[in-house]
């Protein structure tokens, strides 16, 4: 079992970088205010269950390759690092994301759980992104590999479903505080750089059992 102070860093982590304006909840922010809280609560539905879909696939090869060799482990270490370097390079650069006024025409319900499915099985970063930020959080010695990714997998979707669902709720008066607030997005987006230094960091330090 993962240690629940881990569990507990990955959850706020998560709260903090599922809070950085990008294509998801830009989406369910526009949708949410256009059509109300149950259409965005469908949507993060279907957003949350393209998460789980990448999170299975992950968690077999994880597995696989943490069990096969320290030179496979060190192969998916550094690569990790240099992902989330990336990411961090990016999220300093960014500046204002666009948010757009909801003027889309309506969905309906299915139709929107149904594009967040597709919005993230269609999207291979996630499963990247999934790929150098379980393995710096899962120790072999502790055994139950997989189920280790489970658990740290359940930390990050908790803390996704608790900030879609607030979008959902709260749309109309994010979008038009995001949407007058430059500052705001720019500051979201240097706590995310940061947060992805201090994970690529402990990625590079982490050894193999």
């Amino acid at each position: 079992m993962v240690p629940t102070e881990v569990l507990l860093a990955i959850f706020t982590a998560s709260l903090l970088l599922s809070l950085v304006p990008g294509p998801d909840n830009l989406f369910l922010l526009t949708q949410a205010a256009l059509e109300g809280p149950v259409a965005g609560i469908c949507l993060t539905l279907g957003l949350l269950t393209g998460l789980i879909c990448h999170t299975t696939a992950v968690i077999f090869g994880v597995t696989i390759l943490i069990k096969s060799s320290v030179t496979a482990f060190t192969i998916l270490k550094f690569f990790g690092v240099a992902y989330l370097l990336y990411l961090s390079w990016h999220a300093f650069r960014a500046g204002k994301a666009k948010i757009s006024e909801p003027t889309n025409k309506p969905r309906g319900n299915f139709r929107l759980y149904r594009r967040g499915i597709l919005m993230n099985i269609s999207n291979p970063k996630i499963a990247i992104f999934f790929l150098a930020f379980f393995p710096q959080f899962i120790d072999p010695t502790l055994g139950h590999i997989a189920r280790q990714t489970i658990e740290l997998a359940a930390a990050f979707i908790l803390a996704f479903l608790i900030v879609f669902i607030s979008i959902a709720y709260l749309a109309g008066r994010l979008g038009e505080f995001l949407r007058k607030s430059d500052k705001a997005q720019i500051i979201l987006n240097r706590i995310a750089g940061t947060i992805f230094v201090g994970f690529a960091l402990k990625l590079a330090l982490t050894e193999s059992a």
